[in-house]
């Protein structure tokens, strides 16, 4: 019997996939934006579906330790593994570890045996027998890790425009599982849907200066992230600065490294701006300061010789 019902589902499933391309291929009403049949069967639903994928990757990422819509969310509001890469502004509150609270009663406290009840992430490997819960082990060694990709991957195509689900996936291809090319061209995929982001523009930099070790690649797509920021986020009410403070610290790393040091206080003006301890950058722009003097210095004192 079971046999018999999976048959019929596969030949209903065929019947309709054959009928459904032909009038797909033929209508014209939205072929213009899309060519993707899925796409336009989901309408803007895709969009909503687009997060669940995203959020089911990080109920992965915490080994299914993770809250229910009736537990205390406050430590789960930004998803842990898109603020871990540096995709979005980390905003949660309250304890991780204890979003379940005590149990309600013995058949709660019974019940958490069957569940996940340790707060770990993927690339901690678990709770383990012949170790700590937080033992630390190589995301490239642990194949847990890949069961967020397939996750991310359906969200980016759900929703072309969700950026945070790129910058996040090129993270973990790239610094967790050495897997760069991967997460460069999965970062083009996204500027092609994306032109005008300068959180994409700015992950490619980071590839660009820390794996391929070209930083003047570097400094041209951070240059236009900040042109991309200016122009679309600055005029805003409420603009992203969290992007303007990676963005700029960048350019002033690189420009120190560089002894480029106008460019170098330039930057630095900019990081301060947007930074939550400005007092922090003013000792750097003093320090800057100083060793632009000496470094405009030392050609006079040189000619000053005999």
């Amino acid at each position: 019997m079971p046999q018999t019902a999976i048959a019929i589902l596969f030949l209903t499933s065929l019947a309709l996939v054959t009928s459904l391309e032909p009038w797909f291929q033929s209508w014209q009403g939205n072929r213009a934006q899309s060519a993707d049949l899925l796409a336009v069967l989901l309408g803007d639903a895709r969009r909503a579906f687009a997060n669940h994928f995203f959020i089911k990757a990080d109920v992965y990422f915490h080994n299914g330790y993770y809250p229910s819509i009736f537990d205390n969310r406050t430590a789960f509001q930004t998803p842990h593994m898109a603020a871990d890469a540096g995709a979005l502004e980390e905003k949660n509150t309250g304890e991780e570890d204890d979003f379940l609270g005590p149990p309600k009663d013995w058949i709660d406290a019974f019940g958490r045996r069957f569940k996940p009840a340790t707060h770990t992430h993927l690339y901690q490997g678990g709770a383990r027998a012949d170790g700590p819960a937080h033992k630390e082990i190589e995301l490239a060694d642990s194949q847990d890790v890949r069961e967020i990709l397939p996750w991310l991957r359906a969200s980016a195509a759900l929703d072309p425009q969700k950026i945070e689900t790129y910058t996040t996936t090129a993270y973990w291809l790239r610094q967790r599982m050495g897997k760069t090319t991967e997460a460069e061209a999965f970062l083009r995929d996204g500027l092609r849907a994306n032109p005008d982001s300068h959180e994409i523009l700015f992950e490619l930099g980071r590839i660009a200066d820390e794996h391929g070790k070209d930083p003047a690649r570097a400094r041209n797509l951070w240059e236009l992230a900040l042109a991309k920021w200016r122009k679309f986020e600055l005029p805003k009410k409420d603009p992203d600065t969290f992007s303007l403070l990676q963005i700029a610290s960048h350019l002033a790393m690189l420009a120190e490294r560089e002894s480029r040091w106008d460019e170098y206080l330039h930057y630095l003006g900019l990081w301060k701006a947007a930074s939550p301890q400005p007092a922090e950058i003013e000792k750097r722009i003093a320090e800057a300061q100083a060793k632009r003097a000496a470094a405009n210095a030392k050609p006079q004192t040189q000619n000053s010789k005999p």
